[in-house]
C-alpha cells in the first residue's frame, strides 16, 4: 500500500490559518511558537489513539466522534487539520476491538525538527517541523496472527528559516512483544509540499502489517510503535 502525501490550504484549525496572517511575516513568527509550544506540551501529554475492529471504529476529539466505516487517509487528514492542540489533547475512544493491539507514538520520535545545516539547536535556524498528532488502528486477529491496519497523520510547521520546497520525512512502525522485543517492521515516508505563505501542512498514511503471535502468547501483548527516523540532514 503506497503513502499519499496531503497538502491543504484551507480549513486550518485556528488564526496561523487566516488568511491576512499567512501572507504576512507574523505568520512565520506565530509557526515558530507553535513549535516551542508544542514541543513542551509533548513532554507532558501522551498522543491520542483511535482503538477500533475493522468496519467499526471511532474518530473524534475535543469531545466530538464521527462514525468512521473503514480507516482512510481522509478521515486521519481530517482529524489532524481540526486537532488545534496538535494532539496534545485527549482523543474519545470507541470500542475497542478485543485483543487489538496498542498504536503508541513514541513521545519524542513522534515530532522531528529539521534545520539549517550546522545549526542543529538553534531556534533561528529552524525550516520547519513535523509531528504526528493522530494515530488509528482497526485488527483482524486469527489463530497465532494479527494483521494490523495502522493510520497515522500528523502536521508541519513552517520554522523561522523555512522555504517552499517538498519535506520528506522516512517513518518507522514497528511491532514489540511483552518483552519489548521487535517481531516486525515497517518503513515508509510521507511528504508534504511546503510554502512560505503558508505556516501549516499536513500529511497522512494509511498501512497494514501483519505478524505472528508466539505459542502461549497474547495478541493484546503486543505493541504497535510509530516514530520518525532522525537519519536526514539537519534532524534535531
Amino acid at each position: 500500500m503506497q503513502c499519499i502525501a496531503h497538502d491543504d490550504s484551507v480549513g486550518e484549525p485556528n488564526k496561523l490559518t487566516s488568511k491576512s496572517i499567512r501572507r504576512s511575516a507574523l505568520a512565520r513568527r506565530s509557526a515558530l511558537a507553535l513549535v516551542a509550544g508544542t514541543a513542551i506540551g509533548l513532554a507532558g501529554c501522551g498522543m491520542p489513539s483511535l482503538t477500533s475492529g475493522f468496519g467499526s471504529s471511532i474518530l473524534g476529539g475535543s469531545g466530538e466522534q464521527t462514525k468512521v466505516d473503514s480507516l482512510t487517509e481522509e478521515q486521519l487528514l481530517s482529524a489532524a487539520r481540526s486537532d488545534v492542540n496538535g494532539g496534545t489533547g485527549s482523543l474519545s475512544t470507541g470500542a475497542i476491538a478485543h485483543g487489538c493491539p496498542q498504536f503508541i507514538p513514541k513521545i519524542r520520535d513522534g515530532n522531528v525538527t529539521i534545520y539549517e545545516d550546522g545549526r542543529i539547536g538553534d531556534s533561528q535556524a529552524i525550516k520547519h517541523r513535523g509531528e504526528i498528532t493522530k494515530t488509528a488502528r482497526e485488527c483482524i486477529i486469527e489463530p497465532g496472527k494479527v494483521t494490523v491496519k495502522y493510520g497515522f497523520s500528523g502536521r508541519v510547521l513552517l520554522g523561522p528559516r523555512g522555504q517552499t520546497e517538498k519535506a520528506i520525512f522516512p517513518v518507522s512502525v514497528f511491532v514489540t512483544d511483552a518483552k519489548r522485543a521487535p517481531v516486525a517492521t515497517d518503513k515508509m515516508t510521507v511528504a508534504v509540499d511546503l510554502q512560505v505563505d503558508k505556516p501549516i501542512s499536513y500529511f497522512s498514511a494509511v498501512r497494514i502489517i501483519s505478524f505472528d503471535v508466539a505459542q502461549g502468547a497474547r495478541p493484546g501483548e503486543y505493541k504497535l510503535h510509530v516514530e520518525f527516523d532522525r537519519n536526514v540532514p539537519g534532524a534535531g
